[in-house]
């Protein structure tokens, strides 16, 4: 019995790794603060260079949280770490999440493969594949039906 299709607009994104993130950013960010403000014999340029490198570990970490893959009626846009990139369902072939990927692959009509980050087995791997099916069952949809 096939699956339903997730209703549209869907964003797909690892839930878990982002929360982690997030709160590892917060933490650091509040840490390094803190011991920046009770350190003694540090003039207020040093306290704030602490302050700014707490902002910018925190900033990177929200950078690896970004990843997303939102589907809607005209096609999908994957938000990697550092760029998105908007797709229409015909130009993707392929969804494919295989054993020991990092996360889902896209095969499009011009021959390459893209990282969709947005769909990542490691925390929460069976997420990560029936996030991966309902991604392919879409795409499936968008052509008219199930292919190989």
């Amino acid at each position: 019995m096939p699956e339903a299709l997730p209703s549209l607009p869907v964003t797909f994104r690892p839930g878990r790794t982002r929360v982690i993130l997030h709160t590892l950013g917060a933490a650091s960010f509040v840490t390094i603060t803190v011991v920046a403000l009770v350190l003694h014999g540090m003039s207020p340029a040093e306290k704030t260079s602490f302050v700014f490198t707490a902002a910018l570990f925190w900033g990177v970490l929200a950078l690896l949280a970004r990843p997303k893959v939102v589907a809607d009626g005209d096609g999908v846009t994957v938000v990697n770490i550092a760029r998105g990139r908007r797709l229409a369902w015909a130009e993707i072939v392929r969804v494919n999440l295989r054993p020991g990927d990092p996360w889902v692959f896209l095969d499009l009509t011009d021959g390459t493969s893209m990282a969709a980050m947005g769909i990542q087995p490691g925390l929460a791997r069976q997420s990560a594949i029936r996030d991966a099916r309902a991604l392919r069952a879409l795409t499936d949809a968008a052509h008219g039906g199930s292919r190989d």
